[in-house]
C-alpha cells in the first residue's frame, strides 16, 4: 500500500465520490498505511470536513474565483516528494480540468517513474444514472492510458441493469475495458429506510467508521448496519492487491 496513489473520479456529481474516498481512508488507515487525504472539490468539500482523517482541501482556483488547471501543481509535487498512502477525492467542478490536467502533463507517467504506484478509481451507478457514469467510465478509461482501475458499481440508486435487460457487467463497454480493472467493488443495495438512513446521517455528520460506534448519537443496531457495510466493503477491498 505504500506509495499508492488513488484518484477518485466521475463526472456526475452525488454519485458517491466522498463516500467512497472516506470508505477507502479509513481502509488503509485501518490497515496501518501513512495516509495523506485530499479534497480537490472546489464547492462541495465533503470528504474535507473528515477531521478524523485529517483530510486537506486543495484550492485551485485563481484570483478571479475561476479553476485554474496550475493549481494542481502542489498536490502533485507533494505526490511526487512524499511517501505514504494518498487518497484524492475530485469534485464534478474539477473533473474536466484534473483529467485534461493529467494528460496534457503526463502525470500519470511521471507518478510511475517516480515510484508511484497510480489506480484510478470510477462509479458507475445503477437506475436512472447509469448511462451517464458508464459514458463517464468509459471517458475516462480511454484517457489514463494503461493506467489499472477499480471500479466501484453503486446500486444505491437502482439495478445495475441497462434499459434492455443486459446487467452492467454484460454491456459492451464493460467488456471494452474489463482487461484494465484491478478490481470491482459493489455498494449493495439496502432498505433505504434502514441503512440508507443510518449512512445518511453518517455522512451529514463527516463520521468515520470508529467515531460512529463510540458516538451515542446512534444505537446499537444502527451501529451493526453501519458495521455491516463497512464490512462488506473492506471484505472486498482485502480481495484487491494494492
Amino acid at each position: 500500500m505504500k506509495n499508492t496513489v488513488h484518484f477518485i473520479l466521475q463526472g456526475k456529481g452525488g454519485i458517491g465520490k466522498s463516500f467512497i474516498a472516506a470508505l477507502l481512508a479509513q481502509y488503509f488507515k485501518g490497515k496501518g498505511a501513512e495516509l495523506k487525504a485530499f479534497d480537490t472539490d472546489q464547492e462541495n468539500t465533503t470528504f474535507g470536513h473528515y477531521k478524523a482523517l485529517d483530510v486537506q482541501c486543495i484550492s485551485v482556483k485563481d484570483k478571479s474565483n475561476i479553476i485554474n488547471a496550475k493549481g494542481f501543481d502542489p498536490l502533485i509535487e507533494r505526490l511526487l516528494t512524499e511517501d505514504g498512502t494518498f487518497v484524492i477525492d475530485n469534485g464534478a467542478n474539477t473533473f474536466s480540468p484534473l483529467i485534461s490536467y493529467m494528460v496534457e502533463s503526463d502525470i500519470l507517467e511521471m507518478l510511475r517513474d517516480n515510484g508511484k504506484i497510480v489506480y484510478i478509481h470510477t462509479i458507475v451507478g445503477g437506475g436512472d444514472t447509469m448511462a451517464d457514469t458508464a459514458n463517464g467510465f468509459n471517458a475516462i478509461v480511454k484517457g489514463i492510458g494503461d493506467t489499472p482501475v477499480v471500479l466501484w458499481l453503486n446500486e444505491h440508486f437502482g439495478e445495475m441493469i441497462t434499459p434492455d435487460g443486459k446487467n452492467f457487467q454484460e454491456t459492451k463497454v464493460f467488456k471494452t475495458h474489463e482487461s484494465q480493472l484491478h478490481g470491482v467493488i459493489t455498494l449493495q443495495a439496502r432498505n433505504h429506510q434502514t441503512y440508507g438512513d443510518d449512512l445518511k446521517r453518517m455522512n451529514a455528520k463527516r463520521l468515520t467508521l470508529d467515531e460512529v460506534m463510540q458516538s451515542p448519537d446512534f444505537v446499537a443496531v444502527e451501529k451493526q448496519r453501519i458495521r455491516t457495510v463497512a464490512k462488506d466493503v473492506f471484505n472486498q477491498l482485502d480481495q484487491i492487491e494494492f
